[in-house]
C-alpha cells in the first residue's frame, strides 16, 4: 500500500513536526488523571472546573516551547488555553469522551458531546486525535462497534481533510486481573494484544494518518533487551504508516527505555503527557511550585528525550508508506481537481 497525501492532511502532518519531519508532541487533554486527584484534594464529586482549565494552562505556557504540538481538550485546554498557544505550534484536538461505556462485552467510545471532526477543522486544528479501547478478545459486538466507530472518525477526517491520529489502548476484561478503570497501562498485558490490534487498524478501511501507541509490554519491562526490541519491532512493521509513541502513565526513565526501543524500531517521535508532567502535578495546589518543576525538571526531560529523538527517531515524511521521495501530493492529479472543486 502507497499513500499519497492530500494537501490538508500533508499540512496537518507537517504542522505537527519539526523541520526534521520529528513528531516532539505534548498531550495536555487528559481529564480524569487531573481531575480525579484535584477532586480528591478539595473533597468535592466533580473537581472545580477553573482548577482543572488552570493547571492545563499551565501545561501549555511551560512546555510548548519544547513541543512541536500541543494536544489539548474540549471541555477545559481549548476553551481557557488556546490563547495562551502559540501559533507556531501544531494543535491536535480530542474527540473522544473520556466518560468510556464499560459493557460486559468490554468498553465503547463516543464522542464529546457537540464536537465532531468539522468542528474540530473548522477551529483551526491540526489533527484530530481519537482514543480507542481495544481488546482483539472482547466481545465480537464490542469489537465491531470500535471499528466501525473509528472507520466513521476516518471518513470524516479523510472528507474534511484533516489528518487522524488515532490512539490504542488495551485494557482489563470483566475476568482479567489488575482490574483498572484508570487511564493507564494494564498491567500484566499480552504483546499480543497490542500487536494484534494494531494490526486491525492499520487496515486502509480506518483511515489513520498517525499511530499513537502504547509499548508491547508494560513500560518496567523494556529492558533493552533483543526480545523486547523484536515486539517493537513488529509493531512498528504492523503499523505501515508514521507512529509515535504515549506515555500511558509511565515513569520518565521507564518512558526514556520504551523510546529507546520504539525509536530503534522506526518510531517518528512521541506524544507524551503524564511522563512530562506528573512529577510537578504533584505539588498541587502549590501553582508557584508546579511552575517552577514544570520550567525545570519537566522541561529538562522533555530536551532528553527530544535528543533521543533527534539521534535516533525516523522522519515520518520518509516513511516507505509513502513511497520513493517521500510524503507528497499531486495537485493535478483529477482525484484532487475533483476533491476541491466547487
Amino acid at each position: 500500500m502507497t499513500i499519497q497525501l492530500t494537501p490538508g492532511k500533508l499540512w496537518g502532518m507537517r504542522r505537527m513536526a519539526d523541520e526534521n519531519g520529528l513528531f516532539k508532541m505534548t498531550a495536555v487533554d487528559q481529564r480524569p488523571p487531573i481531575k480525579n486527584p484535584i477532586a480528591a484534594h478539595h473533597g468535592t464529586a466533580e473537581a472545580p472546573w477553573e482548577e482543572v482549565a488552570g493547571f492545563k494552562r499551565l501545561l501549555v505556557e511551560t512546555l510548548q516551547d519544547q513541543s512541536t504540538a500541543m494536544l489539548l481538550d474540549p471541555h477545559y485546554a481549548i476553551p481557557h488555553a488556546i490563547d495562551a498557544l502559540s501559533p507556531t505550534k501544531g494543535l491536535i484536538v480530542t474527540l473522544e469522551d473520556s466518560l468510556f461505556e464499560e459493557t460486559p462485552g468490554g468498553r465503547l467510545s463516543s464522542d464529546i458531546d457537540e464536537w465532531s471532526v468539522a468542528k474540530i477543522k473548522r477551529m483551526g486544528g491540526d489533527a484530530v486525535k481519537v482514543l480507542a479501547w481495544y481488546r482483539p478478545d472482547a466481545d465480537p459486538k464490542n469489537c465491531q462497534a470500535q471499528q466501525d466507530y473509528t472507520k466513521r472518525i476516518g471518513e470524516e477526517c479523510a472528507k474534511h481533510d484533516i489528518p487522524f491520529l488515532f490512539e490504542l489502548l488495551v485494557y482489563p476484561l470483566a475476568g482479567d486481573a489488575n482490574q483498572t478503570t484508570d487511564y493507564v497501562e494494564q498491567k500484566g498485558k499480552k504483546a499480543d494484544h497490542v500487536l494484534q490490534s494494531v494490526e486491525e487498524f492499520a487496515k486502509p478501511d480506518y483511515g489513520v494518518d498517525v499511530f499513537k501507541l502504547e509499548s508491547p509490554v508494560n513500560a518496567a519491562d523494556a529492558d533493552g533487551s533483543a526480545d523486547v526490541q523484536a515486539l517493537f519491532d513488529e509493531m512498528g512493521r504492523l503499523s505501515g504508516r508514521p507512529w509515535v509513541m504515549l506515555s500511558a502513565g509511565a515513569g520518565k526513565a521507564e518512558f526514556a527505555n520504551v523510546l529507546d526501543h520504539a525509536f530503534k524500531a522506526g518510531a517518528s517521535g512521541f506524544l507524551a503527557g503524564r511522563a512530562i508532567w506528573l512529577d510537578a502535578f504533584q505539588a498541587y495546589p502549590d501553582w508557584d511550585k508546579m511552575r517552577a518543576e514544570l520550567e525545570g525538571e519537566s522541561a529538562d526531560y522533555m530536551a532528553k528525550i527530544s535528543a533521543m529523538a533527534d539521534a535516533q527517531a525516523t522522519a515520518w515524511n520518509t516513511h516507505e508508506v509513502y513511497g520513493e521521495g517521500g510524503a507528497q501530493f499531486a495537485p493535478r492529479d483529477a482525484s484532487f481537481r475533483k476533491g476541491y472543486s466547487a
